[in-house]
């Protein structure tokens, strides 16, 4: 018999979704290694195209290497924020937008797209797939970690061949994301990005076309 996924349950479900967060400001606490092997297991659930797996989760623990992702992303910072109009530009400045230098434990994800396991099942006619697979591995370490109390940041602003270069990884290696795990600093209940006005949340029916 399946699990009985009660009403209560899925109210605190849609909690935690409500309450995944891009966490961008964090407390320099360690996280606990239990915890995180416990959210890195959980994300090994992820559903993946012809059971592939494809992710691959790289702990940067090194100064050089995290100092040198940290100037990836100011060289990249600058250059977008050079290239939106001024009152965009002066908003742009002012956002948070990274947790590289607060977060104890940076994970690079990557996609390997080399991989044998799965035996290419689905991926005929559309092989972007795999990757598509390794972020729902992200996602869900996402959730896990918030359902722990960790707050994760998803780094963008980032050169992907500059990172990929510097952590030594396997040439079929595809980087999807580039993650700051910590205790958040904050807690708030809507996006950083909406609170800042940036951006408003569409309606999910905004999402929504029939044919």
């Amino acid at each position: 018999m399946p699990p009985d996924f009660d009403a209560a349950f899925r109210d605190r479900l849609a909690e935690l979704f409500a309450w995944r967060r891009d966490v961008r400001r964090f407390r320099d606490d360690p996280v606990d290694e239990t915890v995180l092997s416990a959210c890195l297991a959980l994300a090994s659930l992820a559903p993946s195209v012809g059971n592939s797996q494809p992710w691959r989760f790289v702990r940067v623990a090194d100064p050089s290497r995290r100092a040198a992702v940290v100037a990836s992303f100011s060289r990249c910072n600058a250059a977008a924020c050079a290239s939106y109009a001024d009152e965009r530009r002066e908003l742009y400045a002012s956002l948070k937008l990274e947790g590289l230098r607060e977060a104890p434990v940076h994970l690079a994800v990557f996609c390997d797209e080399a991989t044998e396991t799965g035996y290419g099942l689905g991926r005929e006619t559309m092989p972007e797939m795999l990757r598509y697979s390794a972020v729902t591995a992200v996602h869900t370490f996402w959730l896990a970690a918030r359902a722990h109390g960790l707050g994760v940041g998803w780094v963008s602003i980032l050169e992907p061949e500059v990172v990929t270069g510097l952590l030594d990884v396997p040439a079929a290696w595809r980087l999807i994301a580039y993650l700051c795990v910590g205790q958040p600093m904050e807690a708030h209940s809507d996006p950083e990005l909406v609170r800042h006005s940036w951006q408003a949340r569409s309606p999910a029916s905004a999402s929504l076309t029939e044919r």
